[in-house]
């Protein structure tokens, strides 16, 4: 058999396996499409980079690993490999399940150290400058105001506020149900202000931008659901009118502020956990140190021995 040929069969067979990896994940995990899209393509660039070197992914030992590992550490940061060697880990714990392969080559492969790192978080100041930046005498300003109010009151991640559909809010109960990560579902509690702009957003601006049928709560200007992408847009946008540096944003700066305010004012770290849809409260802890770092720089300023 040439190489040429071996190499479109081994090609082949990596497909399928990626293809069936996924399909496993779906259905045992309800990953949701973000997160199985992370990982079929942190598998197959570890496929692409086996396969320049004529092996598949069936026949990688743990020097393979380290090697590839060892040359993405120039490009990428420790937090991108070791995601990327979590999905590694996930393929060859099910290859060795389904006997496909004898060894698992990532047991022996340790994990590259992260620096610890800490959501950028906005003050209340910020957060209400923010809040008032859009102009609300326009259908996308009620809008933007109406996303701001509701991710800062239930802290949703953007992929859940841009997903979020009309018959998943309850405004009379003044509850949100959220389809999280893995398919968990949750119920967040929306707040007077949040239902307010909701409320004057639904019978205004969406009327407006709505010109076909949409279940999403919130909407572009063509009418159809927000994106993860554009929201980011808006966000920084509206920052920069707010006079937020774009260096102290992110994609998810309000949902930081939630979870960091909330802890700031004395809520239990359980019921941050829960709300944010946390599955290991060890993330949620994060937001506990940065309301320690602000409250000790709040008693240093305030306190006449600080």
């Amino acid at each position: 058999m040439n190489k040429a040929v071996e190499h479109l069969q081994l090609s082949l067979i990596d497909s399928a396996n990626i293809d069936e990896f996924a399909d496993t994940l779906w259905l045992q995990d309800g990953l949701s499409k973000n997160t199985l899209d992370a990982y079929r393509s942190d598998i197959s660039l570890f496929a692409t980079w086996l396969a320049q070197r004529q092996r598949s992914l069936l026949d990688a030992g743990s020097a393979d690993i380290a090697r590839y590992l060892g040359e993405l550490s120039s490009t990428r940061r420790a937090t991108t490999q070791r995601r990327m060697l979590a999905a590694l880990r996930r393929f060859y714990r099910m290859q060795l399940a389904e006997n496909r392969i004898a060894l698992d080559p990532t047991v022996q492969t340790d994990s590259p150290i992260a620096p610890q790192r800490f959501p950028k978080i906005l003050s209340e100041v910020q957060v209400e400058a923010l809040l008032a930046a859009p102009d609300i005498n326009t259908p996308q300003g009620l809008r933007d105001r109406a996303m701001f109010e509701t991710i800062y009151a239930t802290g949703l991640r953007v992929s859940e506020l841009v997903e979020l559909k009309i018959f998943e809010m309850d405004l009379q109960s003044g509850l949100v149900r959220v389809i999280g990560k893995g398919s968990k579902e949750r119920l967040v509690p929306l707040g007077e202000w949040a239902i307010e702009w909701i409320n004057r957003y639904l019978t205004t601006a969406r009327v407006v931008l709505l010109n076909k049928p949409c279940e999403a709560v919130f909407l572009n200007r063509f009418g159809n659901a927000m994106s993860r992408q554009m929201f980011w847009q808006i966000v920084k946008r509206h920052a920069i009118q707010a006079g937020i540096s774009p260096a102290n944003i992110s994609p998810h700066t309000l949902r930081h502020a939630f979870a960091t305010h909330l802890l700031n004012h004395g809520a239990d770290l359980r019921v941050v956990q829960l709300l944010l849809g946390h599955s290991d409260i060890s993330t949620t802890q994060i937001y506990t140190h940065v309301a320690s770092e602000r409250l000790k720089k709040l008693h240093a300023q305030h306190h006449p021995r600080g």
